[in-house]
């Protein structure tokens, strides 16, 4: 679905003022999963609130839409009475990157979910683990993708035309932070230099501003568990990479990281970390083994030396892994904690981890006779997008992919053109 495209069949008309798409450029990614928490890898503005939360709220309550709501509730697991106190939880940004979602048609009184690959710059809302949960402009419920993005299929038929900057291995899926955020820092879209720390439910309002070409030097982890190494890393703005299909536990000792402790780097920069899971019976504790006679089987990864990815059939085994984000600390600014400080800018980035798979092909799709595995490309167009370019600021995570295979295209697309 490309931004400022009208959806086919939304819950709330595309013109009604509940959101408003940018012209962003999807930044490099190279493809795979990045979690909620990656620093960077939503994007805000200084404009007006890009989504209207009290108009969705207000729209979702009169007894006209009644059942609309109902369903709008259900896609999300929750009760219809939960909805204010739910949105009022959710926090807008701009996608930064082609993002794979589950996306919700209302059809015939229902929601209908189909894959939805959905363009960089488009609104949304996103929730306590950074989850995309609706697409502002039309009030779409959206949940997690969950095939195999290696194996999509994006198709940009009826005479559509590909969007600027299109590239398969780019396109990232999100998964969750493994703990309820406090803030998000975001990367001002019209001005990659410019960082916004956005309190977690606010609209806009309460965001301090920091400098993303301010470096930060990577800590010293050695020792540390994984979860504790991706909350000090999320504190200076830095994004864990990881070459696995899933993280490592929160408990895995860390090894070895790359670049080392006293490096400096830009914000959103990778540092990939070794770690060896812990080895303990059940019903007893778990001993963490010595981070020097238990060094990794690999080493760290690197563009020019790739790892191999952890291995879930054998904890005991040690393995280069790596994150899509940093787990839990408050994001780079200028006003935070000594673990929240501006993050790094404009260095040479560090090398890059591998990955569990190439990126993904771009092929073609055609529609499925169920929209529980469709996809959606590009929706009615309109005419190209006009403004300031993408932020140059670095992609947050290495890919990694999922493990069910998907198939994907809408069950209808409208037309889209360009100028």
């Amino acid at each position: 679905m490309a931004a400022r495209a009208a959806s086919l069949a939304p819950f709330f008309d595309e013109s009604s003022g509940l959101g408003r798409d940018a012209d962003v450029r999807s930044r490099p990614a190279r493809g795979g999963l990045q979690q909620g928490d990656t620093p960077g890898l939503y994007g805000g503005t200084d404009e007006a609130a890009i989504c209207d939360v009290e108009q969705l709220k207000r729209y979702l309550a009169e007894p006209r839409n009644d059942r609309k709501a109902r369903a709008w509730a259900g896609a999300l697991d929750l009760r219809t009475d939960g909805i204010p106190e739910y949105l009022d939880g959710l926090t807008p940004v701009l996608l930064r990157h082609d993002t794979l979602v589950r996306n919700h048609d209302y059809k015939k009184g229902k929601a209908v979910p189909f894959n939805a690959l959905l363009q960089a710059g488009i609104a949304i809302l996103v929730d306590e683990q950074g989850m995309p949960t609706v697409k502002c402009s039309c009030g779409n419920p959206l949940r997690p993708f969950e095939g195999d993005k290696s194996r999509i299929s994006v198709s940009f038929d009826d005479g559509n035309e590909k969007w600027k900057g299109y590239d398969p291995s780019e396109v990232v899926v999100v998964r969750p932070a493994s703990h309820e955020l406090e803030r998000i820092a975001l990367v001002d879209v019209e001005d990659p230099g410019r960082g916004v720390e956005r309190p977690v439910g606010t609209t806009g309002e309460e965001d301090t501003a920091f400098d993303t070409r301010k470096r930060q030097a990577v800590p010293s982890l050695i020792g540390t568990t994984f979860g504790e190494a991706s909350r000090r890393l999320a504190g200076r703005g830095l994004a864990v990479a990881y070459g696995g299909k899933e993280p490592p536990p929160d408990g895995a000792r860390v090894t070895a990281s790359d670049p080392a402790a006293g490096t400096e780097l830009r914000f959103g920069a990778h540092v990939t970390l070794s770690v060896v899971e812990n080895t303990g019976r059940s019903g007893g504790g778990t001993t963490p083994p010595d981070p020097e006679s238990s060094r990794p089987t690999t080493t760290p990864a690197s563009s020019s030396s790739p790892s191999a990815p952890s291995s879930p059939s054998a904890p005991s085994s040690p393995s280069t892994s790596s994150s899509g984000p940093s787990k839990s600390e408050r994001p780079a600014s200028p006003s935070g904690t000594p673990e929240a400080t501006s993050p790094p800018a404009d260095s040479t980035p560090p090398p890059l981890p591998s990955t569990a798979s190439g990126p993904p092909p771009s092929t073609r799709s055609t529609p499925p006779e169920t929209p529980e595995t469709t996809s959606a490309p590009p929706r009615t167009a309109p005419p190209p997008p006009t403004g300031r370019p993408a932020s140059s600021a670095p992609a947050t995570s290495v890919p990694a992919t999922s493990e069910a295979p998907t198939t994907s295209a809408p069950a209808e697309r409208p037309r889209r053109t360009r100028e």
